[in-house]
């Protein structure tokens, strides 16, 4: 396991080697979630980078990663733990054919860790003996309000009261990274128990450095002229403005149609791959021809 990085470059270089490009404010609100043991919240557009950074994290400084999936609806039950029903029934009706003793015996031990089912926030709370895990809340503003309520309260100190079997508490907290694609506000009293970094989509330079690193196949020319198209796409006012993880996925679209070069993207080409950076019908009909040919120039400059 890596030792928790001690400056805002060793934290920038531990991400790199996970092919993560951070830059320094990222990295530096990771390096002060690592230092002064805070959850970190990221919020930012879908496809910049969020998951994936709690993803390279835990790569990074060789820990478990935990993700706890928000949606609405989600309760206790789905993020914290439940009771292994089936199999307490199971218990007692083999206790049953062993008589009366056996069914007192087993009566203390119902409600043990043997037949709870743990979800990640319990998971979170690492035994003993063990280096604390990620736990990576994903998309929180999906989750309904009661769920941040609870979600604060287990945040304030990471401990868990479970009425049948008693407190559990992390003898160290977890590293935490909470993100939200920001469909909704999510509460500030949760807000301030964080540190808080906005992640936007990135400078030409840096999306460069990001295809180098994760399609290390691309060449040069072509790299350029990829981060290049995105960059100009994402200013015309698209409903949904292609991700990182989209410019990913076209430049390993173009690699897989024989793109070789720059010289090889061309308006067939770009209108053959679309589907790769766009992923709404409103979208690709709005970058008709003339728009490709306007933004393939473009990405010269």
């Amino acid at each position: 396991m890596t030792a928790l990085p001690d400056s805002v470059e060793r934290t920038d270089e531990l991400l790199a080697r996970q092919g993560y490009v951070a830059g320094g404010r990222l990295s530096t609100a990771v390096f002060l979630a690592l230092s002064l043991k805070r959850p970190l919240f990221l919020e930012g557009e879908a496809g910049v980078g969020k998951t994936e950074l709690a993803r390279a994290l835990a790569a990074a400084l060789g820990r478990r990663l935990i993700r706890l999936q928000c949606h609405e609806g989600l309760d206790l039950a789905g993020a914290a733990y439940e009771w292994n029903h089936a199999r307490q029934i199971l218990a007692i009706r083999l206790a049953e054919g062993g008589g009366r003793e056996r069914v007192k015996d087993l009566s203390g031990s119902l409600y043990s860790r043997e037949f709870l089912i743990e979800r990640p926030l319990l998971e979170a709370l690492a035994p003993s003996g063990q280096r604390p895990p990620v736990l990576l809340v994903d998309e929180l503003d999906r989750a309904d309000e009661p769920f941040e309520a609870y979600l604060l309260e287990f945040l304030a100190d990471f401990r868990m009261s479970i009425p049948e079997l008693g407190e559990i508490e992390a003898e160290q907290p977890p590293i935490v990274v909470l993100t939200s694609n920001r469909t909704r506000e999510v509460h500030d009293a949760l807000k301030r128990r964080c540190l808080y970094c906005w992640v936007d989509y990135p400078a030409r330079a840096a999306e460069e450095r990001i295809l180098a690193a994760r399609v290390p196949g691309l060449p040069e020319a072509l790299r350029a002229k990829v981060a290049g198209f995105v960059q100009a796409l994402r200013k015309e006012g698209l409903f949904k403005a292609p991700g990182v993880s989209e410019t990913l996925d076209w430049a390993e679209a173009l690699m897989a149609i024989g793109a070789g070069d720059a010289e090889d993207i061309d308006a067939e080409s770009v209108s053959q791959t679309l589907g790769a950076l766009l992923k709404y019908q409103e979208d690709l009909g709005a970058v008709d021809d003339s728009m490709v040919e306007r933004l393939l120039a473009a990405s010269y400059l």
